[in-house]
């Protein structure tokens, strides 16, 4: 290959060369150009979700807002229907009552006299208000005597002051005067309760004073223990009890539960060491008879008895029965008295009726009918 065309190979080839750099250079140019696009195009998305993102939250917020104050209005609608009254009422009393004070006095302190009339009754309204919904047990009869106190104060001297001019005027000005506590007292500070809810309040009432009266009785039957110190303390009786009388507590079987076992064991002990000191004392100097006028024999003898005609209690209609108690047959007062015997012995002597009645709370009848059976060997036994 001759020098000349050698060049001109060189020169095409360096042409090519050059070719390739520009088409790599344009596609360079070409990739940086739709990266821009892309990214302008991105960034524009971006601002566009934003917009919508900054204008959805707006509106959540306008919403939000506008459902909580929604929410404070009908929470508040009542306050809101009332307070108007009380400023109305407050704008009217509260000037007259300065020139009233500032003519009373004869200086300008007179204009004080508001503060007395108007905001003393005020004061104690809505401290009413405070103390019921923080403390919804407590009782507020201080806070409302003084309101009725305070409300009597302002209508008597705006009746006095609307006096110096005509009786209407007096009326006029003394109603308007506490025309805005009485509204506020009426609805706010005694909301109105269904008929169930006071129904459930007097319940409560009347369960709290029974709880009071009993625990009442049960200081007064409670026996005081003392240490070698001198220090005293009061030592009760668990069980079951009813009221009996104004402050007497007196044990109490309920049908269909078991009787209450006793784990004062010393009292247990106590009592019937008593019981059988009473039967001794009340047997000596005489044996037991038989009681030839029960009618009842076994294999043709009578039975003996404690118990005399004459001591034992008969049955009264007269006598109220304590808790409404529905009456009992004679197979549930056996099975009473079997149950009582079983989970305590010697609590009861079966011998005698009149343990027997007190202890079931049952009737004399029933309960001499329920000793013969156990003197008979029946199913009490």
């Amino acid at each position: 290959m001759s020098w000349a065309e050698e060049r001109r190979e060189n020169k095409r080839a360096e042409a090519l060369i050059r070719r390739e750099d520009a088409a790599a250079a344009a596609q360079v140019r070409i990739a940086e150009r739709q990266a821009s696009a892309r990214i302008k195009r991105e960034d524009e998305q971006a601002r566009q979700d934003a917009k919508r993102q900054a204008a959805a939250a707006r509106r959540e917020r306008r919403a939000a807002a506008w459902r909580g104050l929604r929410s404070w209005l009908g929470e508040r609608i009542v306050e809101l229907l009332i307070y108007p009254i009380a400023l109305l009422s407050f704008a009217l009393a509260a000037p007259s009552m300065a020139a009233y004070g500032t003519t009373v006095y004869g200086s300008a302190l007179g204009a004080l006299l508001p503060g007395i009339t108007e905001l003393g009754m005020w004061a104690f309204a809505i401290a009413v208000v405070i103390e019921r919904r923080r403390h919804p047990a407590k009782s507020v009869w201080g806070l409302v005597a003084g309101v009725l106190v305070f409300g009597a104060v302002a209508f008597g001297i705006n009746f006095t002051h609307g006096l110096t001019v005509a009786w209407d005027h007096g009326v006029v000005m003394g109603t308007a005067s506490i025309a805005g506590v009485v509204a506020h007292q009426l609805t706010l500070a005694a909301p109105p309760r269904s008929r169930q809810e006071r129904r459930e309040a007097r319940i409560e009432r009347a369960a709290a004073r029974k709880i009071a009266r009993i625990r009442k009785a049960a200081v007064r039957q409670a026996v005081a223990e003392i240490d070698q110190t001198g220090s005293a303390r009061l030592i009760y009786a668990p069980g079951r009890y009813v009221l009996a009388g104004r402050a007497r507590l007196e044990s109490a079987i309920v049908p269909g539960l078991p009787p209450a076992e006793s784990t004062d064991w010393d009292r247990e002990l106590a009592d019937l060491l008593a019981q059988q000191n009473a039967a001794t004392a009340t047997g000596s100097g005489r044996e037991i008879e038989p009681d030839r006028t029960a009618g009842d024999s076994i294999e043709g003898g009578s039975i003996a008895t404690l118990d005399r005609p004459g001591d034992q209690q008969k049955s009264s209609n007269r006598r109220p029965k304590i808790g409404g108690r529905p009456g009992r047959s004679i197979e549930q007062l056996r099975a009473e008295l079997d149950r009582v015997l079983k989970a305590r012995p010697g609590s009861i002597d079966p011998t005698k009726a009149e343990q027997i009645r007190k202890a079931l709370r049952c009737s004399p009848k029933s309960a001499r009918e329920l000793r013969d059976d156990y003197l008979k060997g029946g199913e009490s036994r």
